[in-house]
């Protein structure tokens, strides 16, 4: 990733000028820029996803499974973990830096006439890579394309798609500035990805507010028959297979996020091909009516990554990081580490929290796991203090804390004196753990270098 051009580096300007203009709950903006570029989003057919926690890894298990069935299939997800263009995939393959840089300087150019003739006052970061990222789909003649939301469901920019699958994986308190401060209140903005014509995928975390659903889907005119609830389990197909023992040792929340994608993915396969669905959406038509093959389905899910999910990244000592920001997604982190490791997980927990976020929440749900906790602050404008942060793990919990005031520093030291750590808090700590252990690998590969990290960073398989 090292091959930057001046046309990316051109791409990340734009990106980082775009952050100022913040979040708006408008779908204006992204309407009036994907018209100026012809409405890409109108060339192939969207599943969209929404929800609390479980949108990345469900968006990844689906666009893997259709792939698998021999579809062209684009990915859009966020936020990254360590480079911008990894929002962007077709195939499993993440965008190249040129053609990432092509995307947003073309959605840009489009955005500055937009604003110059006045139709709009101005663009957000968001809008401009949903844009680029629908843009290089239609570009890429994808068959079809999973779009994980960014945030909410009603004002996201994805939501200039009128999806095909509608995709809730779950409702807990997260955004509530923005979204609601109730679990109501936040869910009928996820539910406003619910279309008519759609079919609709409502994950096990959608349990407690499932009356705003159907109230959504009742509005919408959607038929009973097009409305899957999925169990937290893995699908039948898949457990009575006697080759899936690793898939029955995935995380807890896995299994449902999986069950969530098989259900989109053959809801969406089972679809009736409308007469405005495009050419390159109908050249899949042969795949319509179809079950997928327990045996694809398997091989579908292993072979599909889920970086920044309880990913290991080192095997000694062990190093894995998993991107858990909410109190609810923590919960399910916990879950796993007591499955994994009993009462008592044999590692250091390494922080890492953004103000916006439940600190305590997340403390609470991590901390009886752990006889040592360290504490850092990511590059992030949003991330608590190393110190601030520590003060308040030292308030709900009895045992060693460390400080350290960088990721870089936590993980040279943690890995000079060969400790194993699991990190977790939030997306971004996940992220620059993984950047950090690679640029260590990298430095340890040059000619002549002595020290760095010499273990190889390994992708945990499914």
């Amino acid at each position: 990733m090292n091959n930057s051009t001046s046309g990316y580096d051109e791409a990340l300007t734009i990106l980082k000028d775009a952050l100022t203009f913040g979040i708006k709950p408008s779908l204006d903006g992204i309407r009036a820029l994907t018209e100026a570029l012809g409405n890409p989003q109108r060339a192939y057919p969207s599943i969209q996803i929404a929800g609390t926690n479980g949108k990345s890894s469900t968006a990844r298990f689906i666009a893997g499974i259709l792939h698998a069935q021999g579809l062209k299939t684009g990915l859009y997800t966020s936020p990254e973990l360590m480079y911008y263009e990894e929002r962007i995939e077709v195939d499993q393959q993440v965008i190249s830096r040129q053609g990432f840089a092509t995307a947003v300087r073309t959605a840009h150019a489009a955005s500055v006439q937009l604003i110059q003739a006045g139709s709009i006052s101005s663009i957000t970061e968001f809008e401009l890579l949903t844009a680029a990222a629908l843009l290089y789909f239609a570009n890429e003649h994808v068959d079809v394309a999973v779009l994980e939301v960014g945030m909410g469901g009603r004002w996201d920019a994805t939501s200039v798609v009128d999806p095909s699958v509608a995709v809730i994986t779950g409702i807990g308190l997260d955004h509530i500035a923005i979204l609601g401060s109730t679990l109501e209140e936040i869910a009928a903005e996820k539910a406003a990805i619910i279309k008519p014509g759609c079919k609709v995928v409502l994950g096990p975390g959608t349990a407690s507010t499932a009356e705003v659903f159907k109230r959504r889907i009742a509005k919408t005119g959607i038929q009973a028959q097009d409305v899957y609830r999925v169990s937290a389990e893995l699908p039948s197909s898949l457990s009575a297979l006697p080759t899936v023992s690793a898939l029955k040792q995935l995380p807890d929340y896995q299994k449902a996020n999986i069950a969530c994608a098989v259900a989109a993915a053959e809801a969406f396969l089972r679809r009736s091909i409308e007469p405005t669905t495009s050419v390159a959406a109908a050249a899949a038509e042969g795949f319509l009516q179809r079950t997928i093959e327990p045996a694809t389905l398997a091989d579908a899910i292993r072979a599909t990554p889920t970086p920044g999910r309880f990913e290991t990244l080192r095997e000694e000592p062990l190093l894995i990081i998993d991107a858990a920001h909410n109190p609810q997604s923590a919960q399910a982190l916990a879950k796993t580490l007591s499955a994994r490791f009993g009462s008592r997980v044999p590692a250091t927990l390494l922080l890492g929290i953004l103000a916006d976020k439940d600190s305590d929440g997340i403390i609470d749900a991590l901390s009886p796991l752990f006889t040592n906790i360290a504490v850092t602050q990511t590059s992030s404008p949003r991330a608590i203090p190393t110190h601030d942060l520590a003060a308040r793990v030292r308030q709900r919990f009895a045992g060693d804390v460390v400080c350290f005031e960088t990721v870089a520093h936590a993980i040279k030291e943690l890995t000079a004196s060969q400790t194993a750590c699991i990190a977790s808090g939030s997306i971004t700590l996940a992220g620059e753990v993984k950047r950090e252990l690679n640029r260590g690998i990298e430095e340890s590969s040059l000619p002549g270098h002595q020290g760095g990290c010499s273990s190889r960073v390994v992708q945990l398989t499914v």
